[in-house]
C-alpha cells in the first residue's frame, strides 16, 4: 500500500513536466563583437580633474600629464592613460587612474573613470572625491 501511494505521488508530480511541449522559440544568436578600442579612442597627454575636499567643501581643479603623479591632500594620483573618442564617434573621454592615500594604506583606487558616466567608477574615500573633467592635448 505504501509503495502504491509513493508511485502515485511521483506520477502526480511528474505529469505536469511531461505534459509541457518543447519550446518552439529558437535560441538567440550571439551579439556581434564590439569594435576595436584602438580604432575609436585617441590618447591625449594631459588630464584635468576636479578634487573635492568634503570637510571644507573646497573644489580644486587639478591638472597634470600622463605618467606624472598629482597630489591632492593626502591622495597621490597617478594617471596611466587619458583617451578621447575620435571625431567620427560620439563624444566621450576616459582616464585610467591609480589613487592611493598616504594616511590610509587600505585605500586604493585602480580603474577607469568615464566622463559620460561618473557613477561607473566612484571613489569611496571619507574625505576626498575625484572626478574626471577631461583629457587635454
Amino acid at each position: 500500500m505504501t509503495r502504491l501511494m509513493l508511485t502515485a505521488a511521483l506520477l502526480c508530480c511528474a505529469l505536469p513536466a511531461l505534459a509541457q511541449a518543447p519550446s518552439a522559440i529558437p535560441p538567440a544568436a550571439a551579439p556581434p563583437p564590439p569594435p576595436a578600442l584602438l580604432d575609436t579612442w585617441v590618447p591625449k597627454p594631459g588630464i584635468e580633474l576636479a578634487g573635492l575636499d568634503k570637510v571644507t567643501t573646497r573644489l580644486t581643479t587639478l591638472t597634470g600629464r600622463v605618467g606624472q603623479p598629482i597630489t591632492f591632500g593626502t591622495l597621490s594620483i597617478s594617471v596611466r592613460s587619458c583617451i578621447v573618442r575620435g571625431p567620427d564617434q560620439p563624444a566621450d573621454q576616459a582616464a585610467f587612474l591609480d589613487i592611493t592615500d598616504s594616511r590610509d594604506p587600505n585605500f586604493a583606487f585602480h580603474g577607469w573613470m568615464i566622463l559620460s558616466d561618473p557613477a561607473v567608477a566612484v571613489i569611496e574615500h571619507p574625505v576626498y572625491d575625484i572626478r574626471l573633467i577631461g583629457c587635454r592635448g
